[in-house]
């Protein structure tokens, strides 16, 4: 297994119960997971998405409204990853929507473990009850609780990361998927919170230590009901900001119609000396 101690960076080892590095140990949880995230190294009492967001979300997700998402996804890492490959992470899994569809796929032709990793623990519980095929874990994307050159790939769909730890954590020919909003993602949704519109910032992706050898636009319309609508508003940052009025007036709505627009990039990291 790939996990290290996150407090002395020590290799960890599975026993019955615990991982252990000889000097901390980590219970695991009945659901299967284990909790990597030290109380110091939190910012709050209950890190991750309120109840009310992850609920939004799981119903959203479950509609199927994000799938064509996943499944290109899933198709450029299996597509990039090399047939022995051992490991892969999903950075900010959630409740594993994405995660497990990476799994179904390249654990069908490969012997490797994937891992899920969020800061959220309600997250990882229900996660980990649900899919049984992946390790699930609660810990910081800052501190990444994994081995020096142990994955061979990483997914980070939204999620923040330190760059430094994904230079450490990921092996020389290695892959970081990423997504991220294209500049007219949830235009509609934004108009309706708004008064002015303004696009995404189309900026260049740049990881130390790796190089960008694709980058490729996933974008397409979304018929929502209203009820879909408003869970999708309460999924984004842009509730926030949202008025009641907003709320009521999607979930009246017979239909909702919203573009989609994501931006898939595909890095591979490369040695110390080469240019990033």
């Amino acid at each position: 297994m790939s996990y290290q101690c996150p407090l002395c960076q020590l290799p960890l080892e599975r026993h019955p119960r615990q991982w252990t590095c000889g000097k901390h140990s980590f219970d695991c949880a009945k659901e299967g997971y284990v909790n990597l995230l030290p109380v110091q190294f939190k910012r709050s009492k209950q890190p991750g998405d309120s109840a009310e967001m992850m609920q939004a979300r799981r119903s959203f997700l479950e509609a199927g409204h994000y799938q064509p998402l996943r499944d290109a996804v899933a198709l450029h890492v299996d597509a990039i990853v090399a047939d022995d490959a051992a490991a892969l992470l999903d950075i900010g899994c959630g409740e594993g929507y994405y995660t497990a569809e990476l799994a179904q796929r390249l654990t069908s032709h490969r012997t490797m473990t994937i891992y899920g990793l969020d800061v959220s623990k309600a997250a990882i519980q229900r996660a980990a009850r649900r899919y049984e095929n992946v390790e699930f874990c609660v810990a910081s994307s800052q501190r990444l609780p994994f081995r020096d050159a142990s994955l061979d790939a990483v997914v980070k769909i939204y999620a923040p990361c330190n760059d430094a730890e994904l230079q450490r954590t990921i092996k020389v020919g290695g892959w970081v998927v990423t997504v991220s909003p294209g500049p007219r993602h949830l235009y509609q949704l934004k108009a309706e919170v708004y008064d002015e519109v303004l696009l995404h910032p189309s900026k260049d992706e740049t990881l130390v230590g790796f190089q960008l050898m694709e980058q490729q636009t996933l974008a397409y319309p979304m018929q929502l009901s209203g009820n879909e609508a408003v869970a999708l508003l309460q999924m984004t940052p842009f509730a926030w900001r949202a008025t009641p009025d907003v709320s009521e007036r999607l979930r009246a709505a017979a239909a909702f119609s919203c573009e989609t627009d994501f931006i898939i990039r595909l890095h591979q990291r490369v040695d110390s000396g080469a240019v990033a």
